[in-house]
């Protein structure tokens, strides 16, 4: 039986936080909160100055398409890609990250249907090495009939964890204008303007029967228990749609309206942590921070950028004046319920030990130990670190654990 006893650590719990407390981890597990003493066989890991809290749970995150494709249609091998990313998570906090993939046929590089399907495989087969538990959250484009089938296959091999669907046609949603979606996808996927005007008009095109698509995908996910949401909602009747499509999530809501929407039909709301660190939309919709002001912003998600997941639930806490506990929830157990994962989220007897450990380094929010199923894959030490509560330096060390 191994053991880690983590002592003198401040943890955030669901409901409340405690300081200078101690947690237990035995053969994968959260053992003891507060135990009375470490037993004979722990190793103890001396926290003092440091925040211990659940690992991050990040729903959507397509950073694993820029290891792959850095630049316009340059591609690295995808298993080397994999491992990369996987790296960065580790080091990120974030102990269940869903690789948010595009199905998207008429796109350059690897947001195209057959690349996203090798790429969800290629995850898939590095589980069994990998430092965090990665999932995958396939992104249905409405407007590419071709992907229909392969994600039926990929969801009845069981490699889809999460499945959302998305409307990126010129004229509402996250392009509110033609000219919004050609500089996007100029600038995001190299295009020239002529290829990327008739993108939007392929897409137009390609609305015929979208409905009955995704309702075909959402049906099947159901059937197979595969979380759902929608993308870049831009009003009530948008929700309203999608609720009888039998959706249970909304990404990225337009404005407060649509999110306000959502909660009142206990649907979730996922905003960007981007958004919360710059205080703004890349896209001009509402900013995050104001839709958890308001009470309808219920989860966190690091979008296309690992590193902000944590620095932007602090940033959360400070500006919309929320207990810790509360704001670290967006990127925990909100995520948690939301995904039907019930052994994880929170730090408590008997749950995963998924668990990160947090100190602050020249004012930012910086994890320095994770913990993925009790196995410790990432620790690291700054020079003249600051740690939280006694200013403790510690030597400079940064590796990954295997």
């Amino acid at each position: 039986m191994t053991a880690t006893y983590l002592t003198h650590a401040t943890l955030v719990l669901p409901d409340r936080v405690l300081h200078d407390s101690a947690l237990l981890i035995e053969d994968g597990h959260i053992a003891a909160i507060e135990p009375a003493t470490a037993p004979a066989n722990a190793g103890v890991i001396d926290l003092r100055g440091h925040t211990v809290m659940p690992g991050l749970i990040d729903v959507h995150c397509d950073a694993i398409e820029k290891e792959v494709e850095p630049r316009a249609n340059v591609l690295f091998p995808l298993d080397f890609a994999v491992a990369q990313v996987d790296r960065r998570n580790a080091a990120a906090g974030i102990t269940t990250p869903y690789h948010a993939l595009s199905f998207a046929g008429n796109h350059f590089g690897v947001r195209n249907v057959d690349t996203a399907a090798t790429l969800v495989r290629t995850v898939a087969a590095f589980r069994s090495h990998s430092l965090v538990d990665n999932r995958i959250h396939c992104r249905y484009e409405v407007t590419d009939s071709s992907a229909v089938p392969v994600l039926e296959m990929l969801m009845a091999e069981g490699v889809v964890d999460l499945l959302s669907v998305m409307d990126h046609s010129p004229g509402q949603g996250q392009f509110k204008t033609l000219d919004a979606y050609l500089a996007y996808m100029m600038g995001n996927h190299g295009m020239t303007r002529e290829e990327a005007a008739d993108a939007a008009d392929k897409k137009a095109a390609a609305l015929d029967g979208a409905h009955e698509r995704v309702n075909r995908l959402v049906a099947q996910a159901h059937r197979l228990g595969i979380p759902t949401a929608s993308h870049d909602d831009d009003s009530p009747q948008r929700i309203a749609a999608m609720q009888a499509l039998g959706v249970r999530m909304s990404e990225f809501p337009i404005n407060l309206e649509t999110a306000q929407a959502a909660c009142a039909q206990a649907l979730p709301t996922i905003l960007g942590a981007p958004n919360v660190l710059r205080g703004k939309s890349q896209s001009g919709s509402m900013r995050a921070i104001d839709a958890i002001h308001a009470g309808v912003g219920t989860i966190l998600c690091s979008d296309y950028q690992p590193s902000t997941l944590i620095a932007a639930a602090y940033a959360a806490a400070r500006q919309a004046e929320l207990p810790l506990n509360e704001a670290l929830a967006l990127v925990t157990a909100n995520p948690a319920e939301a995904c039907l994962l019930r052994d994880r989220g929170r730090l408590a007897p008997g749950l995963r030990a998924d668990v990160i450990a947090v100190a602050t380094v020249a004012g930012q929010p910086m994890v320095t130990h994770t913990w993925s199923g009790g196995r410790m894959v990432f620790a690291a030490g700054y020079r003249g670190g600051q740690a939280e509560a006694t200013g403790t330096s510690r030597r400079p060390e940064i590796h990954a654990l295997a």
